[in-house]
């Protein structure tokens, strides 16, 4: 069994160790710069907790999950791979292409596996709607949309500085799920162009701890791509952290005989709607896989059993470079008004056996632990 090193104790941390000892997968310590806080989740958790430098070195840490914030990501990533340990870390993988093309060949030159939330991908919405098109239920699709509008996190997160700064924004923020489960439903991206720009020039904090800060903005807070898919079908996203309110949809997916509607994937849960040609109304289409509810950290899980069964994982550090690549090159098309090529071609992620859920994932991870018993 992997055994799990949790590098960060934030907000984000607790929902991971919850799933974590759901699935069974046993954490041998967690780390953070703030003592403090470390020392709080492992108290909640029953787990040691140790200093960051000692939780790369640890012998019984086989894969170090990443929950740093974004600037620290890849920096990390590296240490930790070249610590020997596979590495899951949260979005994004890196805040620059070409610091992820390192991470990726840095894992594949030491035979580890590297890897990248989101998993919500891996979710009962985005799986039943995978198997939707994957079967031709809206024909061949031609077309895409998927809108993440917002006003940004500095109305309830208690630290939201990061958000506004290099390599933050709604795009970096948000984009990570929306281009994961456009690329996991639709297929890679061959080329994007992109428009971008900042509304607001500081922002006002409304948590608590800081209420009433204000705070620089330094990056593009409305971002908007034209995505060209490589199977040829095109798509527009939308983030923003400048929008007040809106009624578009999450994502659709434009097909030759119908169009699917899929909910936010920034959650697990959620129901599909099918309207094919001629149809008078949608109809939800029932939920085909398990993973309803919240369960981040299950990449982390199939990541587990990849590597015991040495087959590709889903949430792939080739899935998440190919995401940051086309993040980055939408604010480069919008810095220099043109198109941008897209290098990365990783494969569609592996879609879960039909009905797959928790009990069946528990079933494969306890099955490997009465194995190694015997």
């Amino acid at each position: 069994m992997i055994r799990v090193g949790v590098m960060g104790c934030g907000v984000i941390s607790e929902v991971y160790l919850k799933n974590l000892q759901l699935f069974g997968i046993p954490v041998a310590a967690v780390a953070d710069l703030d003592q403090a806080r470390a020392a709080a989740r492992a108290e909640q958790f029953q787990v040691p907790a140790i200093a960051p430098d000692e939780l790369l070195a640890h012998p019984e840490v086989d894969l170090v999950l990443n929950l740093t914030v974004p600037k620290a990501h890849a920096d990390l990533a590296r240490q930790a791979l070249e610590h020997g340990k596979h590495v899951h870390t949260e979005k994004p993988l890196a805040l620059r292409a070409e610091d992820a093309k390192a991470l990726v060949d840095l894992a594949r030159a030491r035979g580890l596996r590297l890897g990248s939330a989101p998993d919500t991908f891996l979710g009962s919405h985005l799986q039943t709607a995978r198997k939707l098109l994957d079967d031709g239920w809206i024909g061949e699709p031609i077309g895409a949309t998927a809108f993440m509008m917002s006003h940004g996190p500095e109305r309830w997160h208690p630290n939201p500085d990061f958000f506004y700064q290099a390599g933050g924004g709604p795009m970096f923020d948000m984009g990570p799920y929306y281009l994961t489960a456009l690329v996991h439903l639709m297929g890679p991206v061959r080329r994007v162009a992109g428009t971008a720009q900042t509304t607001f020039s500081t922002r006002v904090i409304g948590s608590p701890n800081r209420f009433g800060e204000r705070i620089p903005v330094e990056t593009p807070t409305h971002v908007q791509a034209l995505l060209e898919f490589e199977r040829g079908a095109t798509g527009l996203l939308v983030t923003t952290f400048d929008v007040w309110h809106s009624e578009l949809p999450r994502i659709e997916i434009y097909g030759t005989e119908g169009t699917l509607a899929v909910p936010d994937p920034n959650y697990f849960e959620g129901t599909v709607r099918v309207r094919r040609r001629g149809a008078e109304a949608w109809s939800p289409a029932p939920a085909l896989f398990g993973f309803a509810e919240n369960r981040r950290g299950l990449a982390v899980a199939d990541m587990a059993l990849a590597i015991r069964d040495h087959r590709p994982h889903r949430a792939s550090g080739d899935l998440a470079l190919h995401v940051v690549e086309i993040m980055e090159a939408v604010h480069l098309s919008a810095r220099e008004g043109r198109h941008v090529e897209i290098a990365s071609r990783p494969d569609r992620p592996e879609p879960w056996p039909i009905g797959y859920d928790e009990t069946a994932l528990q079933l494969d991870l306890w099955g490997q632990r009465e194995r190694d018993k015997s």
